[in-house]
């Protein structure tokens, strides 16, 4: 039983993270990047808009997951 839930904390533990914490970080990330595919679709077929939301999506993404990994350096 210990393995299985092992399975489910060792990385989150990594962060110092709880599962939640890190359910709830990783279900932002995602839908966010959902969201910002729809509108890079939409930007082909109109490409006055949403012209740099794929950008700044991978731009705040990767900001918020480098000072997650700080953090638990310090």
């Amino acid at each position: 039983m210990r393995k299985y839930f092992k399975a489910f904390t060792e990385h989150p533990n990594s962060l110092n993270e709880s599962y939640l914490k890190h359910m709830i970080s990783a279900g932002y990330y995602g839908f966010k990047m959902i969201f910002t595919g729809f509108g890079c679709i939409i930007h082909g077929i109109l490409p006055f808009l949403f012209e740099s939301a794929a950008s700044d999506c991978a731009t705040e993404i990767n900001e918020l997951v480098k000072n997650r990994k700080n953090h638990t350096k310090n």
